[in-house]
């Protein structure tokens, strides 16, 4: 995949996941909050608002002193298991969901909690049938559930199922073209490029005018550095869904690869006069501008995309190439060390930019 698409479409999905995973726990826990402030022991509800001030540690601190005294009380468990993973350690939480789900088998939330943590400690079979009972009680749109039973099915290669757990999170038909189009980004992002793109392949079978499928397909073709097969999707798409931004950028991206920048500087002014919120179209118009050496032009693009995006690595490596082109050797030096810093932080190999 080039660096752009790379950065830009799935970086951090890993982090990503477990970001939302622990998010969902106040979303989860909003729906069943109010029915638990009552009748519970003092303690807990303490141990809850430190938890939700962020001082999980002193509200574990206060629900184990209750446990050594009085293990067996009503909804203890819930909350040190809560607690556990809201602090972002779902090993620990697992016994304590388990406990709770025993002493109450309609306390929806440790079930969805369980899950979720069985999900994040990678035992996905395991969290299938407990998401799978929370997704369907709630088939109008418990987003949590479907997006974690989808990944859990994709992890154990059920794909019917995980399509049809991203089917019921946007509420379109299991099998229609739709389905198999949002299923086929899931597994894109997750990595799982032929399973991905036999997937958009049947989204467009179904459906050839399907807005977003030639994109998809696009991106898969971009994925594996197939410039020709890219820039024929790419292509499509725009025919039939010529007010989307991020074709003109996907596309411009595919000639700057191949070289042809002032096709890519044009498409890509369609991109930003489209959409001017966008980064990705930004940086890339100062790629381009770098490759032509219009240092100056370049450098104008790139210092609008760290105003927008101030910790984009990518950003700063091409200003300082854009900077050095220009014979400020300081401030590339700057730029360049700065890139390499954020690059350092955020994990991904600084590769391929030029």
């Amino acid at each position: 995949m080039g660096p752009l698409v790379r950065f830009i479409s799935c970086r951090f999905i890993l982090g990503e996941v477990l970001l939302w995973l622990l998010a969902s726990y106040n979303l989860v826990s909003q729906t069943v909050a109010s029915d638990r402030q009552h009748n519970v022991a003092p303690e807990i509800n303490q141990a809850r608002q430190l938890a939700q001030a962020g001082k999980a540690e002193e509200a574990l601190a206060i629900l184990k002193k209750l446990e050594q005294q009085q293990g067996d009380t009503p909804g203890l468990a819930h909350e040190l298991g809560a607690t556990y993973y809201k602090k972002g350690d779902p090993l620990p939480a697992i016994p304590y969901f388990k406990s709770a789900i025993d002493q109450d088998p309609q306390d929806l939330e440790s079930v969805q909690l369980l899950g979720l943590a069985y999900f994040q400690t990678g035992r996905p079979a395991e969290a299938i049938p407990l998401l799978k009972r929370v997704s369907s009680l709630y088939r109008a749109g418990n987003v949590n559930s479907s997006y974690a039973l989808g990944l859990a099915y994709i992890q154990t290669h059920n794909y019917p199922e995980a399509r049809k757990a991203f089917a019921q999170m946007y509420g379109v038909p299991d099998d229609s073209a739709a389905a198999y189009l949002f299923f086929a980004r899931m597994l894109l992002r997750q990595g799982y490029d032929p399973v991905a793109e036999e997937n958009a392949r049947k989204a467009m079978s179904l459906d050839p005018k399907l807005p977003l499928g030639h994109f998809l397909l696009g991106e898969f073709y971009l994925y594996k550095s197939d410039l020709e097969n890219a820039e024929k999707e790419f292509e499509q798409e725009i025919k039939l869904n010529p007010a989307y931004a991020g074709t003109y950028d996907r596309l411009a991206d595919t000639y700057t690869r191949l070289g042809k920048y002032d096709d890519a500087e044009r498409l890509l002014q369609r991109a930003i006069l489209l959409d001017a919120n966008a980064t990705g179209p930004y940086i890339l118009m100062g790629k381009v501008q770098v490759k032509k050496m219009d240092y100056v032009q370049a450098t104008t693009f790139l210092e609008r995309a760290i105003k927008m995006d101030p910790n984009n690595y990518v950003s700063h490596h091409l200003l300082g190439e854009a900077y050095r082109g220009m014979g400020k050797a300081e401030a590339a030096e700057r730029e360049l060390k700065l890139a390499e810093r954020l690059q350092s932080a955020q994990h991904p190999q600084l590769e391929n930019i030029r």
